[in-house]
């Protein structure tokens, strides 16, 4: 019933029909499209055009029709221990639509939440000091993150010259903008 993400996007698990996602930054987000994400055999561009309204054809005035919204397959709550807005640390050029993308899907984002058990009966939290149980089958953990160095010490010990950036530097608040500026001065410095 409970598993880490990386179980779900590698495959080795299957999430349920309704899923609790413990941790709403970016990981969170990307599981919760993942998981959101209906296949019906229709291609991405395909999709993406209904989903956000795109006329590619430029019949409809500006290249623009009326959006359709996805059906999810799956119910998803996408939940956060933090009170400020659900998503509210994503990138600011991109927040926006990651947040949009799910409130189309359905997914409910809830802050400020406390996580008491998980049981049969579901993931058992408090939203504001009020007991509520999810009735969730799965439980997708996207918190806590621990940095992967898997490679570092035998890289280090073959005398080849490493350097951690990004995920595995620091894990925590995993953060694409100060990962690329690791791996840039990196570059640069070669």
């Amino acid at each position: 019933m409970v598993c880490n993400y990386l179980d779900i996007i590698e495959g080795r698990k299957t999430a349920g029909q309704s899923v609790a996602i413990i941790g709403a930054g970016g990981i969170g987000f990307d599981v919760g499209e993942f998981l959101t994400h209906a296949h019906d055999g229709r291609s991405e561009a395909e999709r993406f055009d209904a989903e956000w309204g795109i006329d590619r054809s430029y019949a409809s005035r500006g290249g623009l029709k009326p959006a359709v919204d996805e059906d999810a397959p799956r119910r998803v709550y996408l939940l956060q221990r933090k009170s400020s807005k659900v998503g509210d640390g994503l990138a600011k050029t991109t927040g926006w639509i990651r947040r949009t993308l799910l409130k189309k899907r359905g997914v409910a984002m809830i802050a400020g939440v406390d996580y008491k058990a998980i049981d049969d009966a579901g993931l058992h939290i408090t939203i504001n000091g009020e007991p509520k149980t999810l009735a969730v089958d799965t439980v997708v953990v996207c918190a806590g993150q621990e940095p992967r160095r898997d490679l570092f010490a035998p890289l280090q010990a073959a005398g080849v010259p490493v350097t951690l950036i990004g995920g595995a530097d620091v894990a925590a608040e995993l953060d694409a903008k100060r990962a690329i500026d690791q791996g840039t001065r990196v570059a640069a410095g070669l």
